[in-house]
């Protein structure tokens, strides 16, 4: 089977899987034609969080035991149909990314052996304006029972400021507080923004909370990471898988449910589906606030 090859028709297009019996997650026996088979499930949840914006790809291709890699240049042998945006780099020239406008291109990004989509958090049509701002909350060991509370004091800080919140597993030990924004101001606003409120939440609560960068200087306490504000800079896809042991998937959640999750792993591909149907983050951009208009709130 080492040489096979598989077609998945997807969106009209019929999209090769190779090695489809190659195994990803060597505990868990999940296959490269596994990863395909969700990105199908799970791409009509996911393509509202990730279309039309750049797309960073992290990459395994002997599977998760082995060394991954990130891959931001759009492979030159990428079908004319995966999407395409030029990007300038931070220190100097551009590169042509992976846009995504389909679920067959989720499907093709299985097939490159990409476990996780990182999105930017701008769109093409206006890359230096992000519409999302992202608080990562991030525990100094792995204890969930400090991020629920930790995000249960972001979301005071960013509501008090007219800001509706949003909360994810991460799939890994944390949650992403998010609010979407209108993209009016450019990634330096936002990220002085983000920074001005994850602080003001750290100063309520010194004892618990932190925006010191440096590791040696959190202490035990959990760290409100901001540094995603960028431009350039990327967060994990809501829906998409980790590559970490049980296939754990970054899952958008009710923040009534946030009480009532014991880990940011819990969600995983054997047990996400039921949930894609009636994704909570659905109608987020429809509450997206001015970013202008909270500088000075």
């Amino acid at each position: 089977m080492s040489g096979s090859k598989e077609n998945l028709r997807v969106d009209g297009y019929d999209v090769a899987v190779s090695h489809p019996d190659k195994i990803l997650f060597d505990d868990d026996a999940i296959t490269k034609r596994d990863l395909a088979e969700y990105y199908r499930a799970a791409g009509a949840a996911m393509l509202p969080h990730v279309r039309e914006r750049p797309l960073a790809m992290h990459r395994f291709p002997e599977g998760i035991n082995a060394e991954g890699f990130f891959q931001k240049r759009r492979p030159d042998h990428a079908p004319d149909w995966v999407g395409a945006v030029r990007v300038e780099r931070e220190q100097g020239g551009a590169v042509t990314m992976v846009s995504c406008s389909t679920t067959a291109v989720l499907v093709w990004l299985a097939n490159q052996a990409v476990i996780t989509v990182h999105p930017w958090l701008s769109r093409n049509r206006a890359l230096h304006r992000p519409d999302r701002l992202i608080i990562d909350i991030d525990p100094p060991e792995d204890d969930f029972a400090r991020v629920r509370r930790a995000a249960g004091d972001v979301r005071a800080v960013l509501e008090e400021a007219g800001l509706l919140c949003y909360v994810m597993t991460t799939g890994s030990r944390g949650v992403h507080v998010v609010t979407p924004l209108r993209p009016e101001r450019d990634f330096d606003d936002v990220r002085a923004l983000s920074h001005e409120l994850a602080n003001r939440a750290a100063q309520r609560h010194p004892r618990s909370l932190t925006t010191e960068v440096r590791k040696n200087k959190r202490g035990d306490r959990v760290f409100l990471d901001t540094l995603r504000n960028a431009y350039a800079q990327h967060a994990v896809a809501p829906y998409s898988v980790r590559p970490l042991p049980g296939a754990p998937v970054a899952t958008p959640l009710t923040w009534e449910e946030l009480d009532a999750t014991a880990s940011a792993r819990v969600w995983t591909v054997h047990t996400v589906g039921p949930r894609l149907a009636a994704d909570p983050w659905r109608d987020m951009a429809r509450h997206a606030r001015s970013p202008a208009r909270l500088a000075h709130h």
